[in-house]
Formats: structure tokens, C-alpha cells, sequence
């Protein structure tokens, strides 16, 4: 669709509306995953460890491994498991195995994300109007019926129509975040590392790195949707969607500490 030199806002607007719609709501269910993890109880060093984990997460695991690394690994513009198998296939024949466990893992997580996020976005409504269990779930179904019908009709006008909603939403997570940390700055310490190897070394690793891998995500669309959007339009569009990632993760943290 673009070409690595191009670069508008309106093809920034499209890279967002198609790419980060899964890594763009996870907002709406990590902490509450990583709460989980401790019976919900919000203690200091759960809350200070976990954005930790979140912030090193998204650091190492999308923006250096994705971002920085992954999307050098094009094939003529386009990305994806498939892509990344045709380049190498010429020196290791056995990597189909992998590539084939890949695409049916993306094809995993494309069938449960989904019904996750957006499940986790109608349950918020219970904050405003009291909604049965069957009423959200034909809600919900009615919502994925709607977007998968919708995905027909081509990924650039998917992405033109949702590019400025997503634009809406992250500038709004992002707003709501710093509001919390103006109250509450000290859950900046999160940033330091140490809280996150301490919260681990206290045991109850898998159930707090499950949760805590739950910000990542839909990471994997930034090399699969490379020839959609092109690689710098992904660069610069994943710069906006971290900041504003990491203040609703923190501005979450700060709320939970206050």
C-alpha cells in the first residue's frame, strides 16, 4: 500500500488504524490481569513490579525486537511469517516447521484477541449501566461480526476509517494516564528495573509474566502488516502509540498506588 518513503499523516493515520488495534487496547485488561495474580490486592511492590515488567516488555520486547530488528527483515516490502520463511528457506530447508507452528499461532491469536478486547470494553460499560452476561456477549458478538465483515471490503479503508478512532483513543489513554501521574509521580520508580527482578524473585513467575506478556499483544502486527503501511510509517506511528501506552500503564500504576 506504501512505500517506505512515504510518509503523510494520513498514511500515519492508516498504519495506526490497521496495526495497533490489538496492542492498543491491552490497556483495558493487563493490570487488571496482573491484580489477578495476587488475589487483587494492589500491594506497592505488586504495582511498582508490574509496570516495570510492562515498560521492559514494551521496551525490549516490541521496540528493539520488533521495531528496531524485525522490520529489517523485509521481503521486497512485506513482512509476516510467510515473508520471513521465503528469505531464509534457501539455507534451512526444516524451518517450515517453525513457520508453520507461526502462522497457525497467528492464527490463534487473531481468533482470541479479539473477542478478549473487546469483551474487556463492553465489561467496562458496567461502570455506567449494569449489563447481564448473555446481554454482553451478544453485544460483543454483534461488535466482531461487524469488524470482521468489514475487513472485505480492503485493509486501506479499514485503516482510513479506524486510523482517526485509534488517534482519538491513544491521545485519550495517554491524557488520562498523566492526569493520574501529576497526582501520583512516584509510581515513576517503576522505570527502575530492580522492581521487576524483585517482584519476579518473590516467585509466581509464570502467572505474573503471563499477565504482564498480555501488553505485547498484537506486537507481532508490526511485521505483519509491513506491507500495508510501510516501514516508516510504522517507525514514527509506534512512537506516538508507546508514549501513550506507557502513561495509561503508569497513570493505571498511580492510581492503584493512591
Amino acid at each position: 500500500m506504501f512505500k517506505n518513503k512515504d510518509i503523510t499523516i494520513g498514511s500515519l493515520l492508516v498504519a495506526l488504524g490497521i496495526v495497533y488495534g490489538d496492542i492498543g487496547t491491552s490497556p483495558l485488561y493487563v493490570m487488571q490481569a496482573i491484580l489477578y495474580t495476587n488475589n487483587s490486592i494492589a500491594t506497592r511492590e505488586l504495582v511498582l513490579g508490574g509496570v516495570s515488567l510492562v515498560f521492559w516488555t514494551l521496551t525490549l520486547q516490541t521496540t528493539i525486537k520488533y521495531v528496531v530488528l524485525t522490520l529489517q527483515a523485509d521481503n521486497n516490502g512485506e513482512g509476516g511469517i510467510l515473508a520471513l520463511y521465503a528469505l531464509v528457506k534457501r539455507y534451512f530447508k526444516w524451518l517450515i516447521v517453525p513457520a508453520i507452528i507461526g502462522v497457525a499461532a497467528i492464527l490463534a491469536d487473531g481468533i482470541l484477541t479479539p473477542p478478549i478486547s473487546v469483551s474487556s470494553a463492553i465489561e467496562g460499560l458496567n461502570l455506567i449501566v449494569f449489563l447481564k452476561e448473555d446481554i454482553t456477549v451478544i453485544i460483543v458478538l454483534i461488535i466482531i461480526l461487524l469488524l470482521f465483515s468489514a475487513q472485505k471490503f480492503g485493509t486501506e479503508k479499514i485503516g482510513k476509517i479506524f486510523g482517526p478512532i485509534m488517534f482519538v483513543w491513544f491521545s485519550m489513554i495517554g491524557f488520562f494516564g498523566i492526569v493520574q501521574l501529576v497526582q501520583n509521580p512516584r509510581i515513576l520508580e517503576g522505570l527502575n528495573p530492580y522492581y521487576a527482578f524483585k517482584l519476579l524473585a518473590n516467585g509466581n513467575v509464570p502467572y505474573i509474566l503471563g499477565a504482564v506478556f498480555l501488553c505485547t499483544t498484537g506486537a507481532e502486527a508490526l511485521y505483519s502488516d509491513l506491507g500495508h503501511c510501510g516501514r516508516i510509517n510504522i517507525y514514527y506511528s509506534w512512537i506516538f502509540v508507546k508514549i501513550t501506552l506507557l502513561l495509561s500503564y503508569f497513570g493505571q500504576g498511580a492510581y492503584l498506588l493512591s
